[in-house]
């Protein structure tokens, strides 16, 4: 996972190209440019396999530098000593920036469910991509139970057996508490709470829950163990999270202001902060992201709360890696980090989308389905009412005595409306004390019964 440090820059790579190779301009200025033709901003640990033969490696890396900084925005300073990051606006960047805008604020999610319509259904395809969230993180993290025992746990609320499962429960407080605290301003203490509910007797030795480190002697390995970062020294540390939060808090988002920041960006800033801080002895990659959370969540962004991140980072967590010893390799430069999360969000972002058309096509599959094989037609006058409202996920149950009030009908016509919708395999009732309580199948044992 290293990476090959950028070398020195020429000072003036355009004069020395005109003196000493003049018939070599236009080659090179084709490269004078943020960004490669296919849009991809390369760190010189790929770039110098990509210049054409015949022109200096070192005169070629110079321009694109030269061209990269005058386009550069300035973010904030990190660290001790103290260095200023930037980052560059990249294609990809600028696609995640519209697909975000476009699909994840809170008034999208909105009309994403009314277009669903039956509210019982969407909760729960929301329900299980806020744990595949929580799950991931914890994978990517080392733990090592499966998929589909991570969500048997959390749907359950089965309390966690071992350290692994502690750390899927762990992530996922962590994300119910980014959006619990919302709509407070970032502090310490925010911090703090995150990293606390989320290793808290996970190993208590190792993670020391909700509290700062102390020492120096934390430091980012990779796969052979080679340190790949060493984060700034303990001492000061408190001072510069709290310089950090004072910079998240402030105000960028006022597009009149030559200090505009998106969202997106400001929070994949977060993000990467954190990384580079590495402020607790374990679990910062998850708090990392947890707060990536918080600040979407904080600007409106409400359907980050169902775009699972890590499922994909998790795939490739080399190219996650490498995005941060770019940007810390190269001048802080965090388009690198940026450009990679920007490219997982928009994939997350599409997931995300199959599975809210999907979820609508399954429905309208569902409905031609009642209409085709003859099922609705069978249905009164009232039972069609009750059947709709259950459809819909208005309400999970029913008895007599409130379908009695809401029909405005006898109570025995109420239990026949009933009666008839289990008869016709549509519902199912079971006794809880000495009341019948009705409730609708699922659509697919629904369909199974009556096309077997």
């Amino acid at each position: 996972m290293m990476a090959l440090p950028p070398p020195q820059l020429d000072p003036n790579p355009m004069q020395r190209i005109a003196d000493a190779s003049p018939e070599k301009l236009s080659e090179y200025l084709e490269l004078f440019h943020p960004v490669d033709s296919k849009g991809r901003y390369l760190h010189y640990d790929e770039f110098q396999y990509r210049v054409p033969k015949g022109l200096d490696l070192h005169l070629a890396w110079s321009l694109v530098k030269l061209a990269r900084k005058a386009q550069q925005k300035k973010l904030l300073s990190l660290g001790d000593p103290v260095q200023g990051c930037s980052f560059y606006l990249t294609p990809t960047i600028q696609k995640a920036i519209s697909e975000t805008d476009r699909h994840t604020t809170t008034p999208s999610l909105e009309w994403m469910s009314s277009q669903i319509g039956e509210q019982t259904y969407f909760e729960c395809l929301l329900n299980d991509l806020i744990e595949d969230e929580a799950i991931s993180s914890s994978q990517l993290e080392g733990a090592a139970t499966t998929t589909k025992a991570a969500k048997e746990i959390l749907k359950h609320q089965r309390k966690p057996r071992t350290p692994d499962e502690r750390m899927i429960v762990g992530n996922f407080k962590m994300m119910k508490f980014a959006w619990e605290n919302r709509n407070k301003s970032l502090s310490n203490d925010i911090i703090l709470g995150l990293h606390q509910v989320g290793v808290e007797d996970i190993d208590n030795d190792k993670y020391r829950p909700g509290t700062f480190r102390a020492s120096n002697d934390v430091e980012v390995v990779d796969e052979r163990g080679n340190t790949v970062h060493s984060p700034p020294p303990f001492e000061n540390l408190e001072k510069r999270l709290k310089s950090l939060c004072g910079w998240v808090n402030q105000d960028h988002h006022d597009v009149e202001s030559k200090d505009y920041l998106h969202p997106l960006v400001k929070a994949i800033t977060l993000h990467f902060s954190i990384g580079f801080e590495h402020p607790f002895y374990d679990g910062n990659g998850r708090v990392a992201r947890a707060l990536f959370y918080w600040y979407m969540f904080k600007h409106e962004f409400a359907a980050f709360r169902y775009i699972a991140i890590s499922v994909l980072l998790k795939a490739a967590p080399a190219k996650y890696g490498r995005s941060y010893i770019f940007s810390e390799s190269d001048e802080m430069d965090l388009t690198y980090f940026i450009d990679c999360q920007c490219g997982i969000i928009s994939r997350a972002i599409s997931e995300f989308k199959r599975s809210y058309t999907k979820a609508l096509s399954d429905i309208e599959t569902f409905n031609a389905w009642l209409w085709s094989s003859g099922l609705y037609k069978k249905l009164s006058d009232k039972q069609r009412i009750v059947f709709q409202v259950a459809k819909n996920g208005v309400a999970p149950a029913f008895t007599v005595a409130n379908v009695q009030d809401n029909l405005g009908c006898s109570y025995n016509t109420a239990a026949k409306v009933l009666n008839g919708l289990v008869e016709l395999k549509l519902f199912v009732k079971r006794k809880f004390g000495k009341t019948w309580v009705y409730a609708m199948r699922s659509k697919s044992k629904i369909q199974e019964s009556w096309d077997s």
